[in-house]
């Protein structure tokens, strides 16, 4: 296992979560065919259209709640072996007052092509 590729596929997790809320850049972190389960979607999601969708339905639910005041993973472990990387991670997303955080269990895996990294499949689950 590569030293650098491991920073480099945690250092790629870390990017995606600072260019939340710029769709644009926080996609070219994704594979354009990018396979997802979530929590909060009824099945298996399928690229980037998919992955549109279910952020209108969220932004849709989510109009009159808080808003978190951040949102960070906690890497668990990495692992990178040539160009395929894993990373588990917990994402912590804070609230101000008393609006408890939400906390996901989160696995990536990625591959590196001639554009860099990027996550090919993406697995979120919702603690609590």
């Amino acid at each position: 296992m590569s030293t650098a590729a491991r920073d480099e596929v945690v250092a790629h997790i870390a990017s995606l979560y600072d260019a939340l809320g710029d769709r644009p850049r926080f996609d070219a972190h994704l594979d354009p065919d990018v396979l997802m389960w979530e929590s909060d979607a009824p099945g298996v999601l399928r690229g980037l259209r998919a992955l549109d969708a279910l952020r209108d339905v969220r932004r849709e639910r989510a109009s009159d709640g808080p808003r978190p005041v951040s949102v960070a993973p906690e890497v668990v472990a990495a692992d990178a072996w040539g160009d395929t990387g894993v990373v588990r991670y917990e994402l912590r997303a804070r609230y101000e007052g008393a609006t408890p955080d939400e906390v996901y269990r989160v696995t990536d895996v990625l591959r590196r092509g001639g554009e860099g990294w990027r996550i090919v499949h993406h697995h979120s689950e919702r603690v609590g």
